[in-house]
């Protein structure tokens, strides 16, 4: 959702912006009758197709590397790269989804952490904001910043409209401990390009790009 929103808001900025997810696993799990699979999501905000978005779709729930190895296939990372990238050429804005974490392998040696870096663009750490997410999300700002990945910001998401104690304390201390901007996404009502752009222009867009 924040991917897709980024996207919307650059899109109703008159910018030509694409989205990108390297590989998407879980199609074949039951669809949500609101949210869609990312790729089919992310090509809803951008207008792309589907298959462009994602050019690597797998069945099961499963991470990458195993989803192709079951599937019978390997993943190349230089094939991902050179997709971005001309995904990036043809546009004016890239927005890159990334798939289950820094740390999650892609391929065999190859997490998605060395993806953002092959890119080198700018980090948005999306995390929940409840119990468990100040160790997860301090652990992801210290993996990205070791590799030489510049964080812009963290999202803190689906941000309750009365944030309690916790939720507050998990923001303030996220922002102060691993010292970065903390912002929040509130949930949204539904999947359309217009509440994507609307929650994309609540977000500090000016600052990460």
């Amino acid at each position: 959702m924040v991917a897709a929103s980024i996207s919307s808001a650059l899109l109703a900025r008159g910018e030509h912006v694409v989205a990108f997810k390297p590989v998407v696993t879980g199609i074949d799990e039951p669809t949500d009758p609101v949210w869609p699979p990312d790729h089919e999501l992310l090509a809803r905000a951008t207008g792309q197709a589907p298959a462009a978005v994602a050019p690597l779709r797998f069945g099961p729930a499963v991470s990458p590397h195993l989803a192709a190895e079951l599937a019978g296939e390997v993943i190349e990372p230089d094939a991902i790269v050179s997709a971005a990238l001309a995904q990036a050429d043809a546009a004016d804005a890239i927005v890159v989804e990334g798939v289950g974490g820094l740390l999650v392998p892609l391929a065999s040696g190859y997490p998605v952490r060395d993806l953002a870096v092959a890119l080198g663009l700018a980090l948005i750490v999306v995390a929940r904001p409840g119990l468990g997410t100040i160790n997860h999300t301090l652990l992801t700002l210290e993996a990205a910043r070791t590799a030489g990945l510049g964080v812009a910001g963290v999202v803190l998401t689906p941000w309750p409209d009365t944030p309690g104690r916790l939720e507050e304390s998990n923001r303030r201390t996220i922002g102060e401990l691993g010292a970065v901007a903390v912002t929040t996404l509130r949930p949204l009502v539904d999947a359309s390009r217009s509440t994507l752009a609307a929650a994309g222009a609540g977000l500090p867009l000016e600052s990460w790009l």
